[in-house]
C-alpha cells in the first residue's frame, strides 16, 4: 500500500494513476462521476493506494463548502468494512444528492458557506473488491487503532491470532493499516482543528433496528462530549420526533480494541467539540423480511431486494441533513459551561444508571 499526505486542496477528479483498475467497483464509479458533475465544488483527493493483487485502487476523499478552519464541520464516511456496502451507497446518495442541487438550490450555497462537508464513502475498497470485512492484509480497520480495551469480547472484540480469522487488529506494535491512516489523517486535518465537529461513520449488520452509536468502544466510561451527545439527541428527537433510531454508547452493547473513533477522540484539540457517531443499520431486518439471504454473506449486511435498498438509501436523508443543520446552529444548542453539568447529568441517567465511574 502507498500512502499520500491526508490533506485535501485543489481539484482532482480524474484517476491519479493510470494503473488504477477500479472498473470492479461501481462505488468508485460513481464517485469519479460526480467530481466531474461538481467540477472546482467538489475538493477530491487520493489520500493513499491499495494493492489488491494485479489490482490497486484508490482511498478517495472529497470536501464541499468553507474550508476556513473556523466554521464547524461534519464528516460522512462509508465502506469501512468491505462487506458492508450499504454504508458506502448511503454516504454516496448523500453525496449525488448535494451535487445535484448545486447547479440551483441557494439554500445549500448559503448553508456551504458556514460548514465544512468531509466525505469518505469507500474507506476500504479493497475489502469490498474482494467481497470481506477485513482489508487485502486481512486487517478489521475498525480494530487497528492502538487502543486496548478493558473487557473486549472474545474475537469479535478484536484478536491478534492471525489475519485467516475475522476481526484481525494487526501485528502488536505495527503501524495502521493505509486506509485507517488515511482516515484519521484526514480528521486530524478537517474535524479536530475545529472549535466544533460531528463525524458519521455508516455500518451495518447489528440487529433488528438502526442504532446511533457514540464512544466508546473501549471502556464504559462516559466520553468527554457527553453533554453535548445528549443535546444534539434531544434536539433530534424534538424536531424527528417519530425517528427509528436508538441512540446509545457502544459500549452498551459490546467493547472493542482497536476503535478509531476512540483513538481519534483522544486526540481532538483542547477546547473543541468533536462528536463522532456510529449509523450501524439493522441488517438482521431484511433478513427477516427475506431469509434467502443467508444463503449470501452480503445478503447478511446489505439488502438484497432493490426496492428495500432504495428504502434504506432514502430513511437515512433526514438524519444526514440534521447532522449539516445541527452543526451551522451548534452555538445555538450546545451546552453553556452552566448547562453543562446538568446535561451531563442527565445523560448519565439515559445512557449509563449504574455504571458512573
Amino acid at each position: 500500500m502507498q500512502g499520500s499526505p491526508p490533506a485535501l486542496h485543489g481539484v482532482d477528479p480524474n484517476p491519479p494513476d493510470d494503473d488504477l483498475l477500479d472498473d470492479d467497483l461501481p462505488e468508485l464509479a460513481a464517485l469519479r462521476a460526480l467530481a466531474v458533475e461538481a467540477g472546482p465544488a467538489l475538493q477530491t483527493r487520493q489520500l493513499c493506494t491499495v494493492d489488491c493483487g494485479a489490482r490497486r485502487f484508490p482511498v478517495l476523499a472529497m470536501c464541499l463548502g468553507n474550508p476556513d478552519p473556523g466554521v464547524p464541520a461534519v464528516g460522512f464516511f462509508g465502506g469501512v468494512h468491505g462487506l458492508e456496502r450499504i454504508g458506502a451507497a448511503v454516504v454516496i446518495a448523500w453525496l449525488r444528492s448535494l451535487v445535484s442541487r448545486l447547479a440551483w438550490d441557494d439554500t445549500l450555497h448559503r448553508q456551504l458557506e458556514s460548514v465544512r462537508l468531509v466525505f469518505m464513502p469507500l474507506v476500504n475498497p479493497g475489502g469490498t473488491w474482494r467481497g470481506t470485512r477485513a482489508n487485502p492484509n486481512g486487517v478489521d480497520l475498525m480494530r487497528n487503532a492502538p487502543v486496548d480495551a478493558e473487557r473486549a469480547l472474545a474475537l469479535v472484540g478484536g484478536q491478534r491470532l492471525g489475519p485467516r480469522l475475522p476481526w484481525y487488529r494487526g501485528a502488536a506494535g505495527a503501524p495502521m493499516e493505509a486506509e485507517a491512516q488515511a482516515l484519521c489523517g484526514l480528521v486530524e486535518s478537517e474535524l479536530l482543528g475545529r472549535p466544533f465537529s460531528l463525524a458519521l461513520d455508516c455500518h451495518s449488520g447489528f440487529g433488528l433496528v438502526d442504532r446511533l452509536w457514540f464512544p466508546y468502544a473501549h471502556t464504559a466510561r462516559p466520553f468527554p462530549w457527553l453533554a453535548e451527545v445528549h443535546a444534539l439527541a434531544a434536539i433530534f428527537e424534538a424536531s424527528h420526533p417519530q425517528h427509528r433510531y436508538v441512540i446509545e454508547p457502544q459500549s452498551r452493547q459490546y467493547l472493542t480494541h482497536g476503535d478509531l473513533w476512540d483513538h481519534l477522540v483522544a486526540r481532538a484539540a483542547p477546547g473543541s467539540v468533536f462528536v463522532p457517531l456510529t449509523l450501524e443499520m439493522g441488517s438482521w431486518l431484511w433478513v427477516r423480511k427475506n431469509p434467502r439471504q443467508l444463503l449470501s454473506r452480503h445478503g447478511l449486511f446489505n439488502p438484497q431486494v432493490a426496492h428495500r435498498e432504495q428504502r434504506v438509501l432514502r430513511r437515512h436523508a433526514p438524519w444526514f441533513d440534521f447532522l449539516v443543520r445541527a452543526a451551522i446552529g451548534h452555538a445555538r444548542w450546545c451546552p453553556t459551561p452552566t448547562a453543562r453539568a446538568q446535561q451531563h447529568e442527565r445523560a448519565l441517567d439515559r445512557w449509563y444508571r449504574g455504571q458512573r465511574p
